[in-house]
């Protein structure tokens, strides 16, 4: 049985019955967390077996742990980091390996929690008038320093077991706009954005899985990027990525119309997976029928991207823990 084109989410700490039934007709690829779903470690750990228990199989649970501002465990759960671009910035020479450390340590806090994504790295550039809520969440401006760290990023989830999620392709930096509440648009050509914006995502596109931004690209086409065909061909094509492709979430302001058409068109572009966030069961419901499940190419890249999950490799915490306080100057967490 191919998986359902969907990513969805729950409403509280443990699956209801009625959740439990629609997970199982519908057989969601994968499922994603939020701080309303966070109690305690045994709880977490509880939930993640509801989700994969409701599918029969070992599904991917992923989460936006980055760090800072987003991220959905906090303490005592998890580390409270400083915002990507202040690690980054404060690490200076060391940050390749600072980045690989932090992100080291946040798998290792994933892991133990049943939780095996993470929708990370993030690799748009930061501008000078980038939106307040992206800007801090960069890791530079300069786009073969963003590739660099981004990939850093990538291994130490994969060394931690958990796969990584590169965002928000194919770049979103030039936002002006917050895309939870409205429609960011760029009026920049193809070439001109080859060289910064689309690079890192050139670079990182073998990773296997990444998210859309909802941008309008004008010189492209007049469609957001994840429910426009145009994009998802530059996407695949231009820039090269044949991993899953996933929605960023479907029910943002930033698209206007049904969650059913916004779910059917961002699959007929050419996404593989829509993530659908904080909705009711009927929503998620109607997201997961308008859908459906996913295509032959989609499965095949489902299957490519769970291959790619393994065991984590042995990290002594202390001595992760000593390194990054010495490539930070001792100032590693937030607080």
């Amino acid at each position: 049985m191919r998986f359902g084109a969907t990513i969805l989410d729950a409403e509280g700490l443990r699956l209801n019955a009625e959740e439990k039934v629609l997970f199982r007709d519908v057989n969601p690829f994968g499922f994603i967390l939020f701080a309303r779903n966070v109690e305690s470690a045994d709880q977490v750990r509880a939930l993640c077996a509801d989700f994969r228990e409701a599918v029969g199989r070992d599904c991917p649970v992923t989460i936006d742990q980055e760090g800072g501002r987003v991220q959905r465990l906090r303490t005592p759960l998890a580390r409270e980091w400083l915002p990507p671009l202040d690690h980054v910035e404060q690490a200076r020479a060391g940050a390749e390996r600072a980045m690989y450390l932090r992100y080291r340590l946040i798998a290792h806090e994933l892991q133990a929690l049943g939780v095996d994504s993470n929708c990370a790295p993030m690799v748009d550039l930061a501008r000078a008038d980038t939106h307040a809520f992206l800007r801090n969440r960069c890791y530079g401006g300069d786009a073969e320093t963003v590739a660099r760290l981004g990939r850093a990023v990538a291994q130490g989830h994969l060394d931690g077991g958990v796969l990584p999620v590169v965002k928000h392709m194919p770049g979103h930096g030039r936002a002006t706009m917050d895309s939870h509440f409205d429609l960011p648009h760029v009026d920049l050509d193809t070439d001109a954005l080859d060289g910064t914006d689309f690079a890192p995502f050139r670079a990182l596109n073998d990773l296997p899985l990444g998210m859309t931004a909802h941008l309008v690209y004008e010189q492209v086409d007049t469609d957001p990027a994840t429910i426009s065909g145009p994009m998802m061909r530059l996407i695949r094509e231009r820039i090269g990525f044949d991993g899953l492709i996933m929605t960023d979430d479907i029910s943002m302001k930033a698209l206007s119309g049904s969650l059913s058409d916004l779910s059917h068109r961002a699959i007929a572009a050419g996404c593989d997976v829509v993530l659908h966030c904080n909705g009711t069961l009927t929503e998620r419901s109607q997201v997961a029928e308008a859908a459906g499940e996913m295509t032959e190419a989609a499965q095949n890249r489902a299957e490519r991207a769970l291959a790619q999950r393994q065991s984590p490799q042995e990290l002594d915490i202390d001595a992760a823990e000593a390194e990054l306080s010495r490539l930070m100057s001792g100032r590693v967490y937030d607080g």
